[in-house]
């Protein structure tokens, strides 16, 4: 889950600050009057405000000694600094203009804000950032140039470079927007401050971007290991690429998905880092403010819009965009506590859910539960069902990349074969790549199903289930069904354990397994080790 964003460093002087506009009042709750009256947004009833725009068009580039790395000679960096305070019920986003001129090789972001006192139970102040280009700010559009949450305190952009989060190209002229995100906001208002430096200059040149290959090696049609949810530098993590590329193989994995908060900045700095042992996604984790859902092997360079509510009635649209580059619809965490990562859009375009995320927790055990009630919900109306897939959503030290992990029978270790196998259900999840687990159902005459398959035989047919599983010694193993858990077994300290047990698909529609740990939080079951997705009983 994304790291609630915290107040940045506050940026250096400018070095040539403009008068700014007059702090916003703090307003009353939902209200944006008070905005509009100080004359410093437009359109004041849409669902976004507009501030009034900074504006370098109208003083040309000074000539003196003061010029900042990367000007022009004879010119020198220009910078202006606007200071508001953003009220209670404020919109979800709000944008300055910049009115870049013509020469400009660098655009460059510093800002703060302040934190309130405030009594406990009362959300304190926190205000994302990113930045949109001339294009502009349409939902879905082309204009994004990058989103760092509430990770940075400054950026930049320009045509041979970015900061981790955004993305490089030509500093164009024309109308850019610095977006903020007033992620909570205090009830005696957020004030903030911006600053914008533009510096002069030779553009430079706009390196084409270096994608992963969409195959690995493999081994054929087998069971991969893999961690669907991870953060670099790129949004909130701490770790590099080549970090994380390191942690990947250390675990045993196979394939990993880049999936950073809003941006694609990631999705070419995996140079070097793939091979036929490594096969790397490019994806996206769609940080809106009512859940988050990963978008799982897209195609590269394809950003998901993520600015809009369940009320807004846009996420179909956008798991479209999703399915259409080629990648799986996966809502992340979607019980998480954390502000606006509880998920609401419902799973009619999900194609898995992450029922398991990182060390398990309270969080796991509900997202558990749902998601087995919506099996049962599947089977009752003969609905499609949505498969179960887990994965680390590891940030930094000491978060384990490959805790939990997902593994897959795929044809081959391509991203089709793997997203295949995703979607098909195919997988079971595990604490590491040292627990290996075998799941199948067999009845009738010699027919047998595995994981994510059904056994199609009559509703009086005898039929055995079997687990067999290494790695988990003193484990305890649980058959489900849709009435609940009907049988448990302890498994030996050593060795591959096998478990049993008979039943008929009149009495169980789906069998799934479970390997937890020993109990040690009262009131909850003991932590995962391992879990599948279901076998189907019955034609």
């Amino acid at each position: 889950m994304t790291t609630p964003p915290t107040s940045p460093t506050p940026p250096a002087s400018p070095a040539d600050p403009a008068p700014s506009p007059a702090p916003h009042a703090p307003g009353t709750a939902g209200s944006r009057s008070a905005l509009a009256r100080r004359g410093l947004l437009a359109g004041a009833a849409a669902a976004v405000v507009t501030l009034a725009p900074v504006d370098f068009a109208a003083a040309a580039p000074r000539t003196d000694a003061g010029a900042g790395p990367g000007a022009a000679r004879g010119t020198a960096d220009r910078t202006r600094t606007v200071r508001g305070i953003l009220p209670p019920g404020s919109p979800d986003f709000v944008y300055l203009p910049v009115e870049v001129p013509r020469g400009v090789r660098e655009l460059a972001v510093s800002y703060t804000y302040t934190k309130a006192t405030v009594p406990a139970g009362t959300q304190n102040n926190a205000l994302d950032i990113g930045l949109f280009d001339e294009r502009g700010t349409a939902l879905g559009g082309r204009g994004f140039r990058g989103w760092s949450g509430g990770a940075r305190s400054s950026f930049f952009v320009r045509a041979d470079e970015a900061t981790p989060g955004y993305l490089a190209g030509p500093v164009r002229p024309g109308t850019w927007h610095v977006a903020l995100g007033p992620y909570t906001v205090a009830p005696e208002g957020l004030p903030y401050e911006v600053t914008i430096t533009l510096r002069f200059g030779e553009p430079g040149a706009t390196p084409a971007p270096v994608y992963p290959p969409e195959r690995a090696k493999g081994r054929g049609r087998a069971w991969y290991r893999g961690d669907c949810h991870l953060h670099s530098v790129h949004s909130d993590g701490r770790r590099t690429p080549a970090q994380i590329a390191a942690a990947a193989r250390a675990a045993g994995l196979d394939f990993i998905n880049s999936s950073e908060h809003n941006t694609t900045s990631a999705h070419g700095a995996w140079g070097g880092l793939w091979g036929d042992d490594l096969l790397i996604l490019t994806g996206e984790e769609v940080t809106t403010r009512n859940g988050h859902v990963i978008a799982l092997g897209t195609d590269p360079g394809t950003l998901v819009d993520w600015r809009y509510r369940a009320r807004d009635n846009r996420f179909g649209h956008f798991a479209k965009a999703v399915h259409g580059a080629g990648g799986l619809v996966v809502p992340a965490h979607p019980h998480s506590t954390c502000i606006g990562c509880h998920w609401k859009f419902g799973f009619g375009d999900a194609d898995a859910v992450e029922v398991w995320n990182g060390p398990y927790t309270a969080d796991d055990e509900v997202a558990l539960a749902e998601w087995d009630n919506a099996l049962v919900a599947s089977v009752r109306d003969g609905r499609s069902w949505v498969p179960a897939m887990g994965s680390s959503d590891a940030h930094r030290d000491p978060d384990v990349v490959g805790l939990p992990q997902t593994v897959v029978l795929a044809e081959d270790l391509t991203r089709r074969a793997v997203t295949d196998g995703i979607r098909a259900g195919r997988s079971y999840v595990a604490e590491s790549s040292a627990i290996t687990v075998e799941f199948a159902a067999t009845g009738g005459r010699g027919l047998r199903a595995g994981i994510g398959e059904r056994l199609r035989v009559d509703a009086d047919t005898p039929v055995t289930v079997r687990l067999d599983v290494t790695g988990a010694p003193g484990r305890t193993a649980h058959f489900v069904t849709d009435q609940g858990t009907l049988y448990s077994s302890v498994l030996p300290d050593s060795g591959t354990a096998s478990v049993e047990w008979t039943t008929t698909p009149a009495y169980a529609a789906y069998v799934r397994a479970e390997v937890r740990h020993p109990a040690t939080v009262p009131g909850l079951p003991g932590a995962f080790a391992a879990l599948t997705n279901p076998v189907f009983l019955g034609r």
